[in-house]
């Protein structure tokens, strides 16, 4: 079977999404927009925030679009490798956590 996931021509379809479910979409793009705007926290921790968020869910659609949106915002190479480590760290943390579920009392 072949699988195409992870295809970028997949993203030409959000236009068709668009299309689809107009109301829900457009409070979709408003939300995106919003939640990644200056605020109290500056743009550029915010999308370094969203590359490791993004690597932790391993979406490639959203490392490739945060990353390069966090490299605009000023975020440097080392920057986002400490983004990454803190994902990985939670997410270890995580499995560490959550091995408590899996032994007897």
């Amino acid at each position: 079977m072949k699988s195409n996931l992870y295809n970028a021509e997949n993203l030409a379809k959000v236009k068709k999404m668009n299309d689809l479910a107009p109301e829900v979409m457009k409070a979709f793009w408003a939300f995106d927009k919003a939640a990644v705007a200056e605020g109290a926290i500056p743009v550029k921790y915010k999308e370094l925030i969203a590359v490791a968020v993004a690597l932790t869910t391993q979406c490639p659609y959203c490392i490739d679009i945060h990353s390069g949106n966090a490299r605009k915002a000023g975020a440097t190479e080392a920057e986002m490798v400490e983004a990454g480590m803190i994902a990985a760290a939670l997410r270890a943390g995580a499995s560490v956590t959550h091995t408590t579920h899996a032994l007897q009392d």
